[in-house]
């Protein structure tokens, strides 16, 4: 089969020859042949379909590392690379409707203070509805746990602390949270709720030297949930069977990721996975945090955990404990023991929570 040069290949994928170039500069679609005199790019036609598809996957903001892998599973299992394109969706959907759920919220604010209208504060959500339980262990290696966890019937936390104090910082970051369990708000002021405990945290943290932790919370509404995120602890989200992350590290290496200079897989075992870009520590300024709203199902199940967990037990078996173990306590019991079993090179800290459908 004859190859077709950059501008006929644009032309049949309805590309243009900038954007092919593009494309083999970031890796995504590379000439089969390029001529060693003139640069010149040549494609082969069977990677019509591929040009395609990166084409379609950018227009829906799939990131540059997450099409690389998307194209790998198209050239070998088509089903894989269809179930990898239905979890970035929803999770694109999920995050949309937190954004116009508050946009709502914003629109309706603004609309009742032109028209002179009080809106009525809302007691945050009544102890129904949220079965929880949280655990925490030292692990088979460290001296000490440095990992902080907190479950009540509005609040789940938990941080991961460092440094000599690392176990006060994690504990006076929850501490700062704490009082969120009994405060007033309506959905879209929970969000400024969480942003000043967050502030609150960073002034409990920074007088302690050389030290800092990492902090992931969900706030319980009754209706909603507010998400506050700073660090590598993360928070899941099991629904419909599928396990979702709904948090993103503020580390070196998945800014890494994320410009697409490293795969998930080479990140397991790269030297800096653990050095942080954003935390509560002793910096002039807070660090700033992920605040997001979420709405959640009957029957979710969220998990919240620090990096003890999730850097030694796979997401596959993350899955499955969540899906499978009924009870909360039981479920977060079984995952820190597959973290022993794992070596526990590390503290761990879990939080296994269900909404429950009233």
């Amino acid at each position: 089969m004859a190859l077709l040069t950059i501008g006929a290949f644009a032309r049949a994928a309805r590309l243009s020859a900038k954007t092919l170039r593009r494309y083999d500069e970031q890796g995504l679609l590379c000439p089969v042949q390029v001529d060693p005199f003139t640069g010149y790019r040549y494609y082969d036609p069977r990677q019509l379909e591929h040009a395609r598809l990166v084409a379609w996957l950018r227009r829906i903001g799939m990131p540059l590392v997450r099409i690389r892998s998307v194209c790998g599973l198209f050239a070998t299992d088509p089903d894989a690379a269809a179930r990898d394109i239905r979890d970035f969706w929803a999770r694109v959907e999920a995050e949309t409707a937190a954004r116009r759920d508050l946009a709502d919220f914003l629109v309706d604010r603004l609309s009742d203070t032109a028209a002179g209208r009080d809106r009525p504060m809302r007691r945050l959500g009544a102890p129904l509805g949220l079965r929880y339980a949280a655990l925490t262990d030292r692990g088979l290696v460290r001296d000490t746990n440095q990992d902080s966890v907190y479950a009540g019937p509005r609040l789940l936390a938990v941080a991961d602390g460092y440094g000599g104090g690392g176990a006060r910082a994690g504990g006076a970051a929850i501490d700062a949270l704490r009082p969120l369990e009994s405060a007033t708000a309506e959905s879209g002021e929970l969000l400024n709720l969480l942003a000043d405990a967050v502030r609150r945290a960073h002034h409990a943290v920074r007088d302690l030297p050389e030290s800092g932790t990492t902090l992931t919370a969900l706030l319980w509404t009754g209706s909603r949930l507010g998400l506050v995120h700073i660090g590598d602890t993360r928070a899941y989200l099991l629904r419909g069977g599928r396990i979702f992350r709904i948090t993103h590290d503020h580390t070196v290496v998945q800014a890494m990721i994320d410009d697409g200079a490293l795969t998930e897989d080479e990140a397991r075992s790269h030297p800096r996975r653990a050095m942080l870009l954003r935390a509560l520590d002793g910096a002039d300024a807070p660090a700033e945090p992920d605040l997001r709203l979420h709405d959640p199902e009957g029957r979710d199940r969220y998990l919240l955990c620090s990096d003890g967990l999730f850097t030694v037990v796979p997401e596959a078996e993350l899955h499955r404990v969540a899906a499978t173990v009924a009870d909360p306590e039981d479920a977060a019991g079984e995952l820190i023991a597959l973290a022993q079993e794992a070596g526990g090179p590390d503290n761990v800290a879990c939080v296994v929570a269900d909404m429950l459908e009233l």
